[in-house]
């Protein structure tokens, strides 16, 4: 069942939002190279308790820390540790805050200095396929007009989406219904109604689509090991189009 939200539930997650804002500018000044991925976890967690909130993925189906951090081929879910940053490096970062009874979720990928035209070129047009998504996001279009979008973006500059993993509905729980694919026909699944509130999630791989998971049962990397990108914002669908929760 598709969960609608009313106007005030959507600015109680836009102010959830806010704190995810927050957190990403703390990780741009934060990620610098010998830094490690569990201190970057760590400032993250106590901004967030600062503001009010509860990190939504500490604990979440057992994972262990506050925060995903995936490092280049990593895609997502990457569990941090005492692996420090390097030059050249690309960190996708996906925090999840709760509070007041409801969640945000959102992810950007980070570079470290100079990155290779490769991975340049990946977080365009990731951010561009998020982008393209979004628009998408108004009544009366159908769930898979954001599919497709983000697929065409993706296709165009030679990249693949993952096709394992989707993009979700969100509010009072993490996941809600409906699952938001990156990929497929569009003018199909439910039509787009006033007050859904949804995570778009674009995960762009360079090479293959396909991806596995590392024995520590979390950490997805790509099959053959290239770089991934990972860009997401929490979207109510509104009379007046897309409003987005975590910007």
């Amino acid at each position: 069942m598709i969960m609608l939200k009313t106007l005030d539930e959507i600015d109680i997650m836009e102010a959830n939002g806010a704190i995810v804002v927050e957190c990403f500018a703390l990780a741009r000044e934060f990620i610098k190279p010998g830094r490690t991925r569990k201190e970057l976890d760590a400032a993250i967690e106590k901004l967030i308790v600062a503001r009010g909130g509860k990190p939504a993925f500490k604990g979440f189906h057992g994972y262990p820390a506050s925060t995903c951090i995936s490092v280049n081929d990593e895609v997502v879910h990457g569990i941090p540790d005492e692996r420090a940053f390097q030059e050249g490096d690309l960190v996708g970062l996906d925090i999840g805050v709760f509070k007041d009874g409801y969640y945000v979720d959102s992810a950007r990928t980070i570079p470290v200095g100079r990155v290779s035209k490769d991975a340049e070129k990946l977080l365009e047009t990731t951010w561009d396929a998020l982008e393209k998504g979004i628009e998408q996001a108004r009544p009366g279009n159908r769930l898979t007009d954001i599919s497709h979008a983000v697929e065409v973006r993706a296709r165009k500059s030679g990249f693949a989406v993952v096709r394992s993993l989707v993009g979700h509905g969100i509010g009072k729980r993490m996941h809600e219904d409906p699952q938001v694919p990156n990929f497929g026909p569009p003018h199909q699944g439910p039509v787009l109604e006033e007050g859904m509130v949804l995570a778009i999630e674009p995960m762009v791989n360079v090479g293959t689509a396909d991806v596995f998971t590392l024995e520590d049962g979390w950490t997805i990397v790509t099959a053959d090991r290239k770089l991934s990108a990972h860009f997401e914002d929490t979207v109510a669908v509104t009379k007046d189009g897309p409003r987005i929760l975590t910007r």
